[in-house]
């Protein structure tokens, strides 16, 4: 008969077998499906809610470089910027959902975003606080007025032309827009020496105090709050040709000006940002296909964005106008170590690349974190195959030959209407070029690089943040006198964080839900293999020393 040992250790291999094929083939399989079915959008879902109201708001941390030495800047001077800051707001995102395909694949929505100062996260800093900063629309209306001179003359002559006969001295403006209008040049073929543009610069010079409210440099006091959101205001009152100038300037369409009951205008970094949205978009509801979820499939009915250059090839699309990823309010599921994936930011108007570095752990949920590449504003350039991003917009800066900028930055020209550019916070990885021309700069890898740490197998973002910085150009412009003495430089303004830390009640529904679950399924495939093979391995040895016990005890014939 077969000894009962060998029967239990028969059983412990069996056990030790369920386990090995429950915990490296039944459970990856259930967890998968399971994992798929739960990321997919579909209408009236738990996704489906978390979707459209983000389970917590993001954090949106503003940092403002206050200018020092303004009057000894408006004489050469190099500028001297000191952070101030975070001004921390709660970010809210809600979805107004339009309608899902038919097939249930792609669901197009428009997103509104709210703001709520948060006092105790800003404390000692409050909304209130003075500062002075980059005079911005001021900057760049002169920036656009050098580089556009005859679209902005075109609109002058329509609106000036009932005007130009009754205010004192504009006749000879009349005669002159009307040449040029004729031209049809940039700026830049004009050249800042023409006679006819040196006369329109003086007659811009002599109206820039009724324009911008008597301004002594190109800076700014004026309170966090205005700069922010509610706007500091220009155009009060205008008269004459500075009226037509403001006419021009409202008509422009800028999203960062807005006009006000009074008739005003007023500028804000987001005031145009808090409340509805205008962007549509249509994402991939992850039905089919887990693995593209959230991708961003059109952006205002389109596959493609029309900012950046494109192929002389006609039809082709260039890599900077490629609309790729999700816009970082969560991330495919299975994410493998070494892999990368992009996000979409439709405030810098393209598609970023980020790239696996480590493992981590968030309060006791493992994760992988992922960071920007250079490729993201430091290789930039017909050598990196991505000359798409060099506009070459900006007239009289500091920039290579090609057109392209310097390492480290890029111009937002045509993203922004404005002559923005884009860096990393305090200038991070920058050429020397932009950061010897600025004094208190200082970059820090850990405060201010871009990353996220993304839960591995649903693709969840625990904690991370988009750090960039907006700055602009000071240049002398020719005949304007405020502008007359500055030294070029790359002018910070502000930088901005905008993420999210899992808050303690969405951990603890995340381990609830998953994470928990997930070391049950680990103990019972560990205690299955091992206490089977445990089992198999004691009663083999029960057996063989049973066995041996029995030899020696039988008689000796």
């Amino acid at each position: 008969m077969i000894h009962w040992s060998l029967i239990v250790s028969a059983l412990g291999i069996i056990i030790a077998g369920l386990g090995g094929y429950c915990g490296w083939s039944l459970f990856p399989t259930m967890i998968h499906k399971k994992v798929e079915q739960s990321v997919i959008i579909a209408d009236g879902s738990e996704q489906y809610k978390r979707f459209v109201n983000l389970p917590q708001p993001l954090n949106f941390k503003v940092y403002i470089f206050n200018v020092t030495n303004p009057d000894m800047i408006q004489h050469g001077a190099i500028p001297i910027v000191e952070e101030i800051g975070p001004y921390v707001y709660k970010q809210y995102r809600q979805k107004k959902v339009k309608h899902f395909s038919r097939d249930g694949s792609k669901i197009t929505y428009v997103q509104n975003v709210h703001f709520d100062f948060d006092e105790d996260a800003s404390a000692p800093y409050r909304q209130s606080d003075h500062i002075v900063a980059l005079n911005m629309h001021m900057n760049a209306f002169l920036q656009v007025f050098e580089r556009e001179i005859t679209d902005i003359l075109q609109g002058f002559a329509n609106r000036l032309n009932s005007r130009l006969n009754r205010t004192p001295g504009v006749r000879v403006l009349k005669r002159l827009m009307e040449r040029i209008r004729g031209k049809r040049k940039s700026v830049l073929q004009i050249g800042e020496n023409d006679p006819g543009l040196a006369l329109l610069l003086v007659h811009l010079n002599a109206n820039l105090k009724a324009v911008f409210n008597d301004p002594r440099s190109m800076f700014v006091t004026t309170s966090v709050r205005e700069y922010l959101f509610d706007g500091v205001r220009f155009c009060i009152n205008p008269q004459g040709i500075a009226k037509a100038i403001c006419n021009q300037i409202k008509e422009s369409g800028s999203k960062t000006i807005r006009e006000q009951s009074d008739g005003s205008l007023a500028f804000s970094f987001f005031g145009h940002k808090n409340g509805s949205g205008h962007e549509v978009y249509e994402v991939h509801t992850g039905k089919g296909d887990a693995m593209k979820v959230l991708e961003i499939q059109k952006l205002d009915d389109s596959h493609n964005l029309q900012v950046w250059l494109n192929s002389s090839n006609e039809g082709e699309t260039s890599v900077c106008n490629q609309i790729n990823g999700t816009d970082a309010s969560s991330y495919p599921p299975f994410r493998q170590r070494g892999d990368s994936m992009y996000i979409f930011s439709a405030d810098i108007c393209r598609s970023v690349q980020l790239f696996y570095q480590s493992d981590i752990q968030y309060q006791g949920i493992p994760g992988f974190r992922y960071s920007i590449g250079e490729n993201f504003i430091n290789d930039i350039g017909p050598e990196h195959d991505n000359e798409c991003f060099c506009v070459d917009k900006l007239a009289n800066v500091i920039k290579r030959k090609n057109g392209c900028l310097y390492a480290g930055a890029l111009d937002l020209t045509t993203c922004l209407d404005a002559p923005v550019i884009l860096t990393l916070p305090h200038m991070l990885g920058a050429s020397n070029e932009y950061r010897k021309m600025i004094r208190g700069l200082k970059p820090d890898a850990k405060k201010h690089q871009t990353f996220v740490d993304v839960q591995s197998l649903t693709g969840t973002p625990l904690q991370g943040g988009k750090r960039v910085q907006f700055n602009m150009f000071l240049k002398s412009i020719n005949r304007i006198t405020i502008t007359e003495n500055l030294t070029t430089v790359l002018m910070p303004a502000i930088w901005v964080e905008e993420g999210i830390q899992l808050n303690g009640e969405m951990v603890k529904f995340f381990k609830k839900k998953l994470i928990n679950t997930l070391k049950t399924l680990d103990i019972v495939h560990w205690v299955g293999l091992c206490g089977g093979l445990g089992i198999a391995a004691i009663s083999l040895i029960y057996y063989i020393y049973q066995r041996g016990r029995q030899e020696d005890e039988a008689p000796v014939k």
